[in-house]
């Protein structure tokens, strides 16, 4: 009862469990991109992503790390991606703080998981298959609760977000929301706290946060949160897959 009291007071309110799952962030190893933590780092290099045109269809492959360099004229490959919206059976959202130890928007607010499907094997990944591989790399779900079917392939999402200038985002991303009662055990190198929020205590919760939301996150916010989680009873109804929107950051 002590534990679960503390962790719920670091979000200064009885509503919310907020867990630090490392006291201290790790040190990095000397000469890996800059000190990156090593496991980011080699995937930076081994992970191959899928290269697309605007209309997704898969033009090449690059390693992750080319597809998230700022050009000098800030241009970034296009590639797919997918972001993940969890949500509890009560019908509250997780939210995750990335890792300072992230490339791309260290210590940012975000959604559940955010990641990439990747050329395996000699072929390109299914969607839902890298989001139950990094959905249990990351949060530490068991594949068991996974089941491909609790999965809902929303729409996609075309942004532009220049990140810090040297890593950042360009991507035709799949929206996709699960929502299941499942055990969460997250990686600390992925994510340094996590929460779940009631939808009625949201908009209210976003300004006590103590970083910025990832730009992804706070599109869909603006576009199609509301309408989305006030259905979660229905979402199929209202899934558009084949369409590709383009929605602006605005901040």
């Amino acid at each position: 009862m002590l534990l679960r009291r503390f962790t719920r007071s670091l979000w200064n309110s009885s509503r919310f469990e907020r867990r630090f799952l490392v006291s201290e962030p790790a040190k990095p190893e000397p000469d890996m991109l800059d000190g990156v933590e090593p496991v980011q780092a080699e995937a930076l290099d081994k992970d191959i992503c899928l290269l697309v045109d605007e209309k997704d269809n898969i033009i090449g492959t690059a390693p992750k790390k080319d597809c998230h360099k700022v050009g000098p004229d800030g241009s970034i490959l296009l590639h797919r991606a997918f972001s993940l919206f969890l949500f509890n059976k009560r019908g509250d959202m997780f939210l995750q703080r990335r890792s300072s130890q992230k490339v791309t928007y260290p210590d940012y607010y975000t959604n559940a998981c955010c990641s990439h499907p990747l050329y395996i094997d000699g072929k390109p990944e299914d969607i839902i298959t890298a989001a139950r591989r990094r959905v249990n790399f990351e949060l530490g779900i068991p594949m068991e609760q996974l089941d491909p079917e609790l999965f809902t392939l929303l729409t996609r999402v075309h942004y532009h977000d220049p990140g810090d200038g040297v890593w950042g985002e360009h991507e035709i991303d799949y929206i996709l929301f699960l929502q299941a009662d499942v055990k969460v055990k997250p990686n600390p190198n992925e994510i340094s706290e996590y929460c779940y929020v009631p939808k009625n205590e949201f908009n209210a919760f976003l300004p006590t946060l103590e970083g910025p939301i990832t730009p992804w996150l706070n599109m869909v916010r603006r576009h199609r949160l509301k309408l989305w989680w006030d259905n979660l009873h229905r979402l199929k109804e209202l899934a558009e897959p084949d369409k590709i929107h383009k929605f602006l950051n605005e901040k």
